[in-house]
């Protein structure tokens, strides 16, 4: 199956890129508390993963389940990450200091 791509939604892209990785450094400047910044910055780096992988690695024009075949490791990730962020806050280790 071939799918022909214009090439202004890869420049948007690209753009949308540029401009959530200018608000992460921003976000790292801004002098919030270290764990908001960590939840807005993993927030910030899960979108522009997903814009990444829906026009470049070409899942939007693809089949849905090859989408949730690749979604399932990503939405595991995200949750062992939260619960190594909850252990990690509870003990006052890598958060509190």
């Amino acid at each position: 199956m071939t799918v022909e791509h214009k090439k202004r939604p890869y420049l948007w892209v690209f753009l949308w890129l540029g401009v959530l990785t200018a608000i992460e450094v921003g976000i790292t400047y801004s002098g919030l508390p270290k764990l908001f910044q960590i939840i807005l910055l993993a927030g910030f780096a899960a979108a522009k993963a997903a814009l990444v992988a829906l026009f470049y690695m070409h899942l939007r024009y693809d089949f849905r389940i090859l989408a949730l075949i690749g979604g399932f490791p990503f939405f595991l990730a995200v949750m062992m990450a939260l619960i190594i962020l909850a252990d990690r806050t509870l003990v006052g280790g890598l958060i509190g200091g």
